[in-house]
């Protein structure tokens, strides 16, 4: 016979069961997922907060890869002019002695290797796309041999006029492309009027000593313009890295700011899951008590 009055208690008892196990269900679900909550509504008030640092954090990162790509596009660019510069200042050399001494031994070989590093170059792709194509899919500097060289390289030139861009920051946008016909097209002139003093076999004839002194001015002069590039393709490199730099660290404060609105502490969550637990075990205790209760142990 069941005590009228305990069936009160074991409804209340009951409601508390219940209350208990939704809190110790959240808490375990915290410590599963380690956020204090599952989406941003039951952020409450930080739910607008945070949403606006997720923008901010997806902007930062988004321009730190633009800014990375743009790195490894522009050390592209610095390999290929450095290698311009090599092979120009290797072949001003190669000139200069077979001038003075008066012999070509060699140089018609060098000249010939230098046109086709020169071409290679100027060709260079990233991820199939022309380097220096200004916006055109298709080779920009066309000869791949000396004597494939038209009587004006101008017209060997098939690059576009569009220079490459990205936009690195905020309403910032970095202008660095370079075209082939910028970079090559005063080094294409040297090598078309030292293939029209060649072939330089044997000892230089006089028209062929004139040519290679006008040769080495003009090459001087080109890799003054060659350099100039390189030097301003470096400056965009060193900005490029700041950005970088500047990206990732926003990144890691909007990180740290998400974190402390949406991370769970689980120091505390397992010191509250500890404290619901024995909470629930009570419950179920005073519960299984008072289910025990009966009139007949008060009216032996």
């Amino acid at each position: 016979m069941t005590r009228i009055a305990t069936i009160p208690q074991q409804r209340l008892t009951a409601d508390a069961i219940q209350r208990n196990q939704a809190r110790l269900a959240e808490t375990q679900a915290q410590l599963a997922s380690g956020k204090k909550a599952n989406d941003l509504a039951a952020l409450g008030s930080d739910a607008v907060r945070t949403l606006t640092t997720h923008s901010m954090l997806a902007r930062a990162e988004a321009q730190s890869t633009v800014a990375r790509q743009l790195g490894t596009t522009l050390l592209l660019y610095d390999t290929a002019i450095s290698g311009i510069d090599t092979l120009g200042t290797d072949l001003q050399q190669s000139l200069l002695t077979a001038k003075g001494t008066g012999e070509t031994a060699g140089l018609q070989d060098t000249i010939q290797s230098a046109f086709a590093q020169f071409s290679a170059l100027l060709n260079t792709e990233e991820g199939g796309v022309p380097l220096f194509g200004g916006g055109q899919d298709a080779k920009p500097f066309t000869p791949a041999t000396l004597q494939d060289l038209s009587s004006d390289p101008a017209k060997d030139f098939t690059n576009g006029s569009v220079r490459a861009s990205a936009r690195v920051g905020d309403n910032r946008d970095m202008v660095y492309g370079i075209s082939a016909s910028d970079l090559g097209g005063a080094v294409a002139q040297v090598f078309r009027k030292l293939a029209d003093a060649g072939p330089f076999t044997g000892p230089l004839t006089a028209a062929q000593s004139t040519a290679l002194k006008d040769a080495g001015t003009a090459l001087d002069r080109a890799m003054t313009g060659v350099r100039a590039l390189n030097a301003e393709n470096g400056h965009r490199q060193a900005q490029a890295e700041t950005l970088t730099t500047r990206a990732e660290d926003r990144a890691t404060l909007f990180k740290g700011i998400i974190s402390t609105q949406e991370d769970a502490d689980l120091g505390q969550i397992a010191m509250d899951l500890s404290q619901q637990k024995t909470m629930l075990q009570a419950s179920y205790s005073v519960f299984s008590q008072l289910s025990g209760l009966s009139l007949a142990d008060y009216l032996r």
